[in-house]
């Protein structure tokens, strides 16, 4: 492999001739070789695409950069955006807890990029653009990544996390709709309750993604909140008046999200609460998520030998050995997912932690786990909807067979006779292998008229369908 020299204020640093990053970019590919695969997330990279641009054209309106430079700025920051560059990117999330290599390693690829534009050859002559007093220009690493991060964590969610969940939930809401009027027997701790309908039980579903949608929503808010204009500490040390403000507008424009300026710089440089809070809106969803799938699931089980009221695609074979074998595959990648996001919110909460004075220093980590959550929760849920709920339908067959054989269905006989001797009448059919109805009967209790009046399963499931 061929190299060329480039330098920084430690001295000279061998760079691959081929790739656009220069010194400190490559000081931290060799001193943080922790985690191969542990990239850093090129939505992170696209975030940093976006402010450089907006920073760019905030100082030339601003009065310290000229157009030139910052023309040159931004057709390089458009490039990155559309995907060009994306190798020129290695640096790892194991790196310093500021992302100050991230944020220079962008800063290195513009500018030499930059330099080629113009036709020259990276590594000869002066830089056409300087990676510090150009492309970093007003900025610092304490609140570029910051708002790097706020960009890509956003964007995911509204892009990819909401969307996915909300298919999801009209799935849900199209099935509650259409079973609801197909009676089953309800379960509390795993065991028979009275009965309620299909679409009761699915309705739960649709109220609960509902709720968690209406949990990360109210979090956008706070995310839409960027650091740009705090630079080292929350000052704004080293900015022209109304750099803030304006460069936050610029980013809106690019991205098309409502972005706006921090009201306090202090506490998006040292706090990171608006990861912390949507992660844990993120977490909320996989709670439910989790329930769900595990619900369905269960009541699929089978198809013979389980519990069998749920009939789900069969997608795949399920075993190497068991011929016809069908799993619940999607329930079973669903509900891993699950278990990564809440994991993962264990980190971010740590990491929140973690500020320490005027810094936080678990920026890479949180803003990693939160992309990752955020689109496995938003891409599980997609192919939970396509692949699975969209295909269910009750096993009528066994939901009626069931439901007729529960002993519950004395608790209707409560208001009549009373609950001990109801009690009487299911455990009595319980020890005797009968049936309610008989057992009421022979002790005497009901005349088989009244039994047959006052036992109807349909008339047990309330108003709401």
């Amino acid at each position: 492999m061929e190299y060329r020299i480039e330098k920084d204020t430690m001295g000279t640093v061998n760079v691959p001739a081929n790739k656009y990053w220069g010194a400190q970019t490559e000081r931290s590919r060799n001193n943080f070789k922790i985690g191969a695969e542990a990239s850093m997330p090129l939505e992170v990279v696209y975030g940093f695409a976006f402010l450089k641009k907006a920073a760019a054209y905030t100082n030339c309106d601003l009065g310290v950069l000229p157009s030139e430079k910052r023309d040159l700025i931004a057709a390089v920051c458009d490039e990155i955006l559309e995907g060009k560059h994306d190798n020129q990117f290695p640096l790892v999330i194991w790196q310093t807890g500021s992302g100050t290599q991230s944020n220079m390693n962008v800063n290195e690829v513009v500018a030499n990029r930059a330099h080629e534009i113009v036709g020259k050859v990276i590594g000869e002559g002066e830089k056409t653009i300087q990676p510090n007093d150009d492309v970093n220009k007003s900025q610092s690493s304490n609140d570029t990544f910051p708002t790097g991060m706020h960009i890509a964590c956003y964007k995911m969610v509204v892009e990819t996390t909401i969307p996915g969940v909300e298919k999801l939930r009209d799935t849900f809401k199209e099935k509650a709709e259409a079973f609801k009027d197909v009676v089953k027997i309800g379960r509390t701790h795993l065991m028979d309750a009275t009965p309620l309908t299909v679409g009761q039980e699915f309705s739960g579903y649709v109220s609960q993604l509902n709720h968690g949608l209406k949990a990360l929503n109210n979090t956008l808010e706070h995310l839409s909140e960027l650091a740009l204009g705090g630079t080292a500490v929350g000052t704004g040390l080293n900015t022209p008046a109304g750099y803030d403000v304006l460069v936050a507008k610029y980013i809106a424009e690019f991205t098309g999200q409502p972005f706006i300026t921090a009201e306090n710089k202090f506490e998006a440089l040292a706090a990171h609460d608006a990861i912390v809070e949507t992660h844990g809106a993120l977490k909320q969803l996989a709670v439910s998520l989790n329930k769900i799938a595990n619900d369905i699931r269960m009541m699929a089980s089978g198809p013979r030998s389980g519990i069998g009221e749920l009939i789900i695609p069969a997608n795949e074979p399920g075993s190497s050995i068991m011929p016809g074998k069908v799993n619940p595959t999607q329930c079973e990648a669903l509900t891993m997912v699950c278990a990564q996001v809440m994991g993962n919110d264990v980190a971010v909460t740590v990491g929140g932690t973690q500020g320490h004075y005027e810094l936080n220093v678990f920026k890479p980590m949180m803003a990693a786990n939160l992309l990752q959550s955020a689109r496995l929760i938003g891409d599980a849920c997609v192919s939970f909807s396509d692949n699975c709920a969209i295909g269910i339908e009750p096993n009528h067959k066994v939901i009626k067979e069931l439901l007729n054989n529960s002993l519950m269905l004395v608790t209707a006989l409560n208001t009549k006779i009373g609950y001990y001797k109801a009690a009487e009448i299911a455990n009595t059919a319980h020890e005797n292998g009968t049936t309610l109805k008989e057992e009421a009967i022979r002790l005497g209790y009901v005349s088989a008229e009244d039994y047959d009046a006052w036992v109807k399963p349909e008339g047990m499931t309330g108003g709401l369908k």
